[in-house]
């Protein structure tokens, strides 16, 4: 009995490790007493019917081997597979090339910017150390120094050139930068804080939209880049016509409004998710923000919203730094409004374009607008705190909460819902509005013989002037007035759809001029305009940004701060301080001759009679009698 145990055990190790050791098959044949095998027709034991027979274990040796080799090398097993798909991706491509380079234009310059990507990263782990040392010497305060006023001086020399050159054969285009001066000036006067404005920001973000715009607008090359981008986003967009004409048909889709434009902002809110979920999102903007706070000099946070603005919507871009919003700075918080004000969300992005509005104008305005807000912002409410967020690392920005693509898929164009519905009940109720507005206006001015008087003729008066320091022709500001006007006292969208129709006006080969009025305007004061109107800066558009923020804010100064730091931080006046001696004031009671008790946070704590006595040494209270 003592052996058949024995070889039990032994087979049931055999079993559950999946090897087979030599030894024990030796000991096993030692301890089987004679007659106690079965064997087959062949001569194969069988075994003792106690556990696997012999031949069955060498019989899995050869896949248990196999297992082994394959776990042991499984990465360099991978690299390999990965190498022929490379392969195989490259030949792919090359062929596509080969055969329509044209065609395959979008596939080689995706492939160009994975692989930059990949170059980028591999670079950066390599040499990123070494970088960081050779670039040390500039750590020194006055070589720093030294080098800002060489680049600013080098910039306003080619600055000055360019102008000189540029103006003596066009000399109209003096009157947009003296715009630029103008509105300049006119934020100054109204700066919260004069002389606290640095003006490496306003400067640094100004001429990042001027290199921008030079590129995008006078290069050959910044100019078919972007028409290039502007016609796969309209390509990629008429794909929602595959699912908007499945649902309401044909006829609808091609010609009700509603059922082209909106389905579109539907479709892009579910790509947009995807591309959240996937990482891709968060991974521009980073990239982005880490461009604008290098190059400007503003906080890691403000950066992140603003460059996220490019992206989602003026109440979604809060949410990405969601869990800093209470440390903020007045100023920050002032940065990431004016963001969500002068740029437009990607998913309305799409909504423009089916307006008939350029593609590319919309895009390099949305982009554009960034380094601009943060510098208007920093002229308009310049940063005298104290910012806890001036690390050039950034902030880190969670991945999206889905389980998976396809729900992702699905809670994007959800939510994308409430947009589309929310921008057909903006275009019902502000041009029903507008009517009414205009139409008292006219019964009005009929009253003292002045006819034709509307909300849009009182704007282009009281803003052609402003048109017109942009660099729009004075025949063609009234008009520009008119859309401007009715972008800032109603919304976008009513401004785009006036756009759009003097757009399809121009198009249709109609006459410029029909019984002395003006019916289009100049493609110029087309793009001025798109570029003018591509933002949320409206009177509603303020609502909803207080709103947002509103929810979204976390009061300052938590109270696990106040009760760990009471010998340190109580040394000045700041607004923490002020903060926590007046939660500590309201948690003190007084009882008579008796030292004061406390309640809240500062219960039971040794230090809450010396942090009131510092705090009564500070701010006046009726507990410090």
């Amino acid at each position: 009995m003592e052996k058949a145990s024995g070889r039990q055990s032994i087979a049931l190790s055999t079993v559950e490790t999946g090897t087979v050791n030599p030894g024990l098959e030796l000991m096993e044949k030692e301890v089987e007493p004679e007659g106690s095998k079965r064997t087959d027709a062949q001569g194969h034991s069988l075994g003792d019917g106690l556990g696997p027979s012999t031949y069955q274990r060498r019989s899995r040796w050869p896949f248990s081997k196999a297992r082994s080799f394959c776990k042991t090398h499984a990465s360099l097993f991978k690299k390999i597979l990965l190498g022929l798909l490379c392969l195989a991706y490259a030949a792919y491509l090359l062929a596509a090339c080969i055969l329509n380079f044209q065609r395959a234009l979008a596939l080689f310059v995706i492939t160009c910017l994975v692989i930059f990507v990949l170059v980028h990263s591999f670079l950066k782990k390599l040499l990123g150390k070494k970088l960081t040392r050779c670039l040390k010497p500039f750590e020194n305060s006055r070589l720093r120094l030294w080098t800002k006023w060489v680049f600013a001086g080098v910039s306003l020399v080619g600055l000055i050139l360019w102008l000189a050159l540029d103006t003596a054969q066009r000399p109209e285009q003096l009157i947009p930068f003296a715009g630029i001066c103008m509105f300049i000036l006119i934020l100054f006067a109204c700066s919260k804080h004069h002389s606290a404005v640095s003006w490496r920001t306003v400067f640094s973000g100004l001429g990042l939209q001027f290199v921008f715009g030079i590129l995008v607008i006078r290069t050959d090359l910044g100019y078919t880049v972007f028409q290039w981008l502007g016609e796969q986003v309209q390509i990629f967009l008429n794909y929602t016509v595959a699912g908007s004409s499945f649902v309401f048909g044909d006829t609808l889709v091609k010609d009700v409004f509603a059922f082209q434009a909106l389905p579109i902002i539907i479709f892009f809110g579910c790509v947009v998710s995807i591309l959240y979920y996937l990482g891709l999102v968060q991974w521009v903007v980073q990239k982005v923000a880490w461009f604008l706070q290098i190059t400007m000099g503003t906080t890691a946070t403000e950066t992140l919203a603003v460059a996220g603005n490019i992206f989602v919507g003026m109440t979604e871009a809060p949410l990405l730094i969601r869990p800093y919003l209470g440390d903020m700075t007045l100023s920050e918080i002032h940065a990431v409004m004016t963001g969500g004000f002068a740029t437009i969300s990607g998913t309305v992005l799409g909504a423009f374009i089916a307006f008939g509005v350029d593609a590319s104008s919309l895009i390099s305005a949305s982009v554009m607008a960034a380094p601009c807000a943060l510098a208007s912002s920093k002229l308009a409410y310049p940063e005298v705190e104290e910012s806890k967020f001036k690390s050039e690392e950034g902030v880190k920005l969670p991945r999206g909460k889905e389980r998976n693509v396809l729900e992702a898929a699905s809670n994007g164009a959800v939510d994308a819902i409430g947009l589309a519905t929310n921008v057909a009940a903006n275009l019902i109720a502000f041009l029903a509005v507008l009517a009414f507005i205009n139409a008292a206006l006219s019964w009005l001015g009929e009253l003292v013989d002045i006819q034709g008087l509307t909300f849009q003729v009182i704007c282009s008066y009281l803003l052609r002037p402003m048109v017109f320091m942009m660099g729009v022709e004075w025949t063609d500001c009234p008009m520009v007035a008119e859309m401007v006007g009715i972008k800032f006292f109603i919304n976008e969208f009513v401004a785009y759809q006036q756009l759009s129709q003097y757009k399809n006006k121009r198009l249709s080969g109609m006459e410029e001029w029909i019984e002395g009025e003006k019916q289009w305007i100049s493609v110029r004061a087309e793009i001025i305009t798109t570029f003018s109107l591509c933002g949320f800066a409206n009177l509603s558009s303020i609502g909803i940004t207080l709103g947002g923020l509103r929810i979204l804010y976390v009061p300052r100064g938590a109270e696990a701060d106040c009760v760990s730091f009471p010998n340190t931080s109580f040394t000045n006046r700041t607004y923490e301080t002020y903060m926590c001696c007046r939660g500590l004031f309201q948690s003190t009671s007084l009882n008579g001759t008796n030292p004061p008790s406390f309640s809240g946070p500062w219960e039971d704590k040794e230090f809450s009679a010396m942090a009131l006595t510092n705090c009564c040494g500070f701010y006046n209270n009726t507990v410090c009698a």
